[in-house]
């Protein structure tokens, strides 16, 4: 079964201002359709074919070059629009919220530390908050389309929420300014899909 592109659950200009339309639409249909596309001719005729996304990344071989940027491109994406909502910026609740209360002080803690994980990330990159088993959060980031699934990545945890700081994710609004667009993305975070991906990796 090949991998296909998934449908955002939003319009392209519903993140809007804080995510333009045409942004959207050139990183949904083009880069994530491009990794999408070059992961299925990646694995076709090769013992990863039929294979999950999650065991396809958790039994990486990190010199298959063309698997690892496009599969880690294929998820770190696919996670991407799902973090995101119209109606994101509210604050997260519940055990999701004591859990960042207790690793990083505060909500500020948090939105502090991760910015600062998004915003030193020396080119192409994504800033990542991920759960490890018991439910303990850490905040780390990784290069290019590498995530913290794949083995000897980052902090190896589970993802539960991903920044794409490519350039390609912000620049037609906001240029050079990335740390206007980690801003920006706290506005349309999702908290309720946070807390499904933590109650469901932890």
């Amino acid at each position: 079964m090949a991998f296909e592109l998934p449908k955002l659950p939003y319009a392209y200009d519903a993140l809007e201002p804080h995510i333009d339309a045409r942004t959207m639409e050139i990183h949904h249909t083009k880069h994530h359709n491009g990794y999408t596309t070059k992961l299925n001719g990646a694995v076709a005729g090769t013992d990863l074919d039929g294979k999950s996304i999650m065991d396809i990344l958790s039994d990486m071989d990190m010199n298959n070059a063309a698997v690892r940027n496009n599969g880690g491109g294929f998820y770190n994406h696919s996670l991407f629009w799902e973090v995101m909502s119209p109606d994101g910026g509210r604050n997260p609740e519940g055990e999701l919220a004591d859990a960042i209360n207790d690793a990083f002080g505060s909500l500020d803690g948090f939105k502090e530390k991760f910015s600062a994980a998004a915003g030193t990330r020396f080119g192409s990159g994504w800033a990542w908050l991920c759960v490890h088993k018991g439910g303990k959060l850490e905040i780390c980031s990784t290069a290019n389309q590498d995530n913290p699934i794949m083995p000897g990545i980052a902090c190896e945890g589970h993802p539960i929420l991903g920044l794409d700081v490519w350039e390609h994710a912000y620049y037609l609004n906001y240029q050079n300014r990335r740390p206007d667009y980690i801003s920006a993305f706290f506005n349309v975070i999702n908290w309720d899909k946070v807390s499904e991906n933590y109650a469901a990796s932890k």
